[in-house]
């Protein structure tokens, strides 16, 4: 299974990165939403794993744009701002799961093997 991470902090980027990498899931990271998006349009994922506060193109927006590229993918967000993805101007896509920093990493291997096991 391949993630697509979006993640502008390099410290966290890193550290999420070798997260899944050890719990065995293929990792793609980069710093931004429009790169993300660039490598979406390139070749398949199965998850895309996304801040939500990022320069140049936000998370929820990356995410809607994602979606219409690929229906099929799943979404998580992971934000020290819960209440933005939530928001109701904010349509985030069907499905979408949030996950608010801080959270341990444990949390988010099993999170993401959930979502991942009915993609």
């Amino acid at each position: 299974m391949r993630i697509l991470l979006a993640e502008d902090d390099e410290d966290m980027r890193r550290f999420l990165e070798r997260a899944l990498e050890r719990a065995g899931y293929d990792v793609v990271a980069v710093d931004d939403g429009e790169t993300a998006y660039e490598r979406l349009q390139e070749e398949p994922f199965s998850l895309l794993l996304t801040d939500i506060v990022m320069p140049n193109m936000n998370g929820v927006e990356l995410a809607r744009r994602a979606t219409r590229l690929d229906p099929d993918l799943a979404v998580m967000f992971i934000t020290g701002f819960a209440a933005v993805a939530l928001d109701g101007e904010h349509r985030t896509p069907r499905g979408a799961k949030v996950l608010s920093k801080p959270f341990h990493l444990r949390e988010l291997v099993r999170e993401v093997g959930r979502m991942l096991e009915y993609a």
